[in-house]
């Protein structure tokens, strides 16, 4: 009996121990008798990532984070063993967030090629990458607790600002409002009495634009008749005749003025003989002014002038005596 009670204890012990190490590597997530390969990413920072968080790739466990340590240049490398027969995406990138809502976290393996589009996470990946050395380039997601604690810092500034609100809009403010809405009201009642008092002289604005518009229209038919003329003109060579005229008179004007320019040179040629004459006319007319000389004489005597009278009163009674009587003068004989 007492040996039995033993080996029952025995089997009790190594079925405990066994649920134990299986438990153990369950929660360690090592896969035996399956390859791995080891991986280094960089972080700024990992969040509330630890050593043994699983490493998923589109949802999957691959893998599980085997050490953390800070490096260089206030940097944080992360060993991930990944499973050698999962196909990785091109340039391998990893996203440290939070899995769920109780805290626990994940490290998600994606391609940097395609980035979450988050400007904070592109910025990290790109800062990461530009390090270089060998390493998968990484950025962490805030956590559950600080959107937490960012979304009630967000709500005491509103609480504030209401608060400030509901100060600011007391019982006078609302007295105010009340006034400027009278004040408006007020105001658009005279702005309509004084609308429709200028109703007339709008109505008599637009009767002018009316007349102005048939004006106008009129103006635009008389342009289309005279244009009408003018293509009708054209049509029938008349243009092109006015054109021609216009032409000949332009030439003939041409002529005139070389007719003009050599009649110009010729009294060029002949300005010292113009003067000559010009000289001899003036001294002839001072002579006459002068009375000197026998036309100067005979315009300025008078004596003259009353013979020459005398003579011709005296030529015109010998006509008259004459043709009174002819045979006084005249004798005609046949034989």
């Amino acid at each position: 009996m007492k040996r039995e009670n033993e080996f029952a204890v025995g089997i009790v012990v190594i079925a405990a121990f066994a649920l134990i190490v299986a438990g153990a590597l369950w929660l360690s997530g090592a896969r035996l008798g399956r390859a791995e390969a080891l991986y280094t990413a960089r972080f700024r920072t990992v969040g509330g990532l630890g050593v043994g968080k699983p490493v998923v790739l589109r949802g999957v466990r691959v893998g599980r984070v085997e050490a953390i340590r800070l490096a260089s240049g206030n940097w944080v490398e992360a060993d991930l063993r990944v499973y050698e027969d999962v196909a990785l995406p091109p340039r391998p990138a990893v996203v440290a967030a939070s899995a769920s809502l109780f805290g626990e976290w994940a490290a998600t393996l994606i391609s940097l090629d395609q980035p979450p589009d988050d400007p904070n996470v592109r910025q990290q990946l790109t800062e990461s990458s530009a390090a270089g050395g060998g390493r998968w380039p990484g950025a962490t997601l805030p956590d559950v607790g600080q959107l937490t604690a960012q979304a009630g810092r967000i709500a005491g500034d509103i609480a504030a600002v209401a608060s400030r609100f509901r100060t600011a809009f007391d019982s006078q403010a609302a007295s105010d409002l009340r006034r400027s809405i009278r004040d408006f009201a007020d105001m658009a009642d005279r702005l309509a009495k004084v609308t429709a008092q200028q109703s007339d002289v709008i109505s008599a604005i637009g009767g002018n634009l009316q007349r102005s518009s048939e004006g106008a229209a009129r103006g635009a038919e008389a342009f289309a008749a005279t244009a009408a003329r003018v293509d009708s003109a054209t049509s029938q060579g008349q243009l092109g005749t006015l054109v021609d005229n216009a032409a000949a008179a332009s030439t003939d004007l041409r002529a005139a003025s070389t007719d003009l320019r050599s009649l110009l040179a010729a009294a060029q040629q002949n300005q010292q003989s113009i003067v000559n004459i010009l000289v001899g006319a003036d001294s002839l007319m001072t002579r006459v002014v002068n009375r000197s000389g026998s036309l100067g004489l005979l315009v300025g005597d008078s004596t003259l002038y009353q013979e020459a009278t005398l003579t011709l009163i005296q030529l015109r009674q010998l006509l008259a005596d004459i043709q009174a009587n002819p045979r006084r003068y005249f004798t005609f004989s046949v034989f």
